[in-house]
């Protein structure tokens, strides 16, 4: 679990690939010390830490979590979020991330309100799950959602000057794809109302044979 408050950005360095498994390696200055097998949050997906030395670190990766998300756009150099899964104690400033990400969606525009940094994103496939002034985790960094266009299925956010330079969103450009996890408490409400709406498979038939 995680609060999408981002404690790093680190620098990807390669993926290698031998079949369907492969290894995603960064650089990544942490102030205290990683232990092999912990999760970390990587622009908002869930990895295991495989190895690390010095401030060199490798995670396990699948060729399915880089066709799912946006971290198979990367190349060597990318900036990468970097969190650390929850511990007990731990204060949770941000909102409840799960590190599964639930889809991608692009950058359309960058734009400047004051000192914030407005940015817009189409997200077709998501925005039943997204509403004004709810949660998102976008490359792993909560925000709040600001405005959302059903119809264009597009939503926006703004982004604080601090975010904005100790995260990785300032080096996306439009067209860009990027992580997005929707509200865990929204998602679980959809589905428990979906199944309220829809009657069982085994009420169904009972009320078939019973002529209805």
């Amino acid at each position: 679990m995680f609060t999408g408050l981002i404690q790093q950005v680190g620098r990807l360095e390669q993926v290698a690939f031998h079949g369907e498994a492969g290894r995603l390696t960064l650089s990544a200055d942490f102030p205290s010390p990683l232990e092999i097998g912990e999760s970390i949050a990587i622009n908002g997906a869930c990895l295991t830490l495989a190895e690390h030395n010095g401030t060199q670190r490798v995670f396990d990766v699948l060729q399915e979590t880089l066709a799912k998300t946006a971290l198979g756009d990367k190349s060597s150099g990318a900036r990468l979020n970097l969190e650390r899964a929850l511990r007990m104690g731990d204060a949770v400033g941000g909102h409840w991330v799960s590190g599964h990400v639930d889809g991608t969606g692009k950058l359309r525009r960058v734009e400047k309100s004051g000192r914030d940094i407005i940015l817009t994103i189409s997200a077709s496939d998501l925005i039943a799950d997204i509403i004004p002034k709810g949660s998102i985790a976008l490359d792993g960094v909560s925000l709040t959602v600001v405005d959302v266009d059903t119809g264009n299925g597009t939503f926006s956010v703004h982004i604080i000057p601090h975010t904005w330079e100790q995260t990785a969103l300032s080096s996306l450009n439009p067209g860009a794809r990027v992580n997005l996890e929707t509200d865990m408490i929204g998602k679980y409400v959809r589905a428990a109302l979906e199944r309220q709406a829809s009657p069982p498979t085994a009420t169904l038939e009972k009320l078939r044979n019973a002529g209805f």
